[in-house]
């Protein structure tokens, strides 16, 4: 039986700058697999518009930049085109356990979002195997 490479919880709140504004934690969790070559995985948070359009990267754990492309939504959607934007949010990937991120609801910009449908997306992807991406739907 897989083990998944993440679970996800979100918890939203209303923001303390304007009431549109919604903060967001986001509990992250990377479980320990027990393997003979253990790569930590790569992971991508952002947040898309209801056109699937991507107005805020959270975060973005990796090692070397060849194995980007292999978080496959987070490369189609940002990565090969925003290289400015993925070397400014690009941190170390992680250790099994749990990271809490969060959001304040602005965007890329700074600007705080519109009122309306948005989606979350946690993707991961190892070296040598497995991917996943997970969406949270909220408005």
């Amino acid at each position: 039986m897989r083990k998944p490479l993440f679970t996800l919880a979100l918890l939203l709140g209303l923001g303390s700058q304007s009431l549109q504004a919604a903060e967001a934690d986001i509990v992250l969790t990377i479980p320990e697999v027990a393997s003979a070559q253990y790569y930590r995985p790569y992971v991508a948070v952002w947040v898309e518009d209801a056109q699937q359009q991507p107005v805020k990267l959270i975060a973005l754990w990796r090692k070397e930049p060849d194995w980007l492309k292999d978080i496959r939504r987070f490369w189609r959607k940002i990565g090969r085109s925003d290289t400015a934007l993925v070397d400014a949010m690009t941190g170390a990937t992680r250790t099994p356990g749990q990271y809490r991120l969060s959001w304040d609801g602005t965007d890329d910009q700074g600007q705080v979002l519109a009122p309306g449908a948005y989606t979350l997306y946690v993707e991961a992807s190892r070296e040598q195997g497995g991917g996943a991406c997970k969406k949270l739907i909220f408005s």
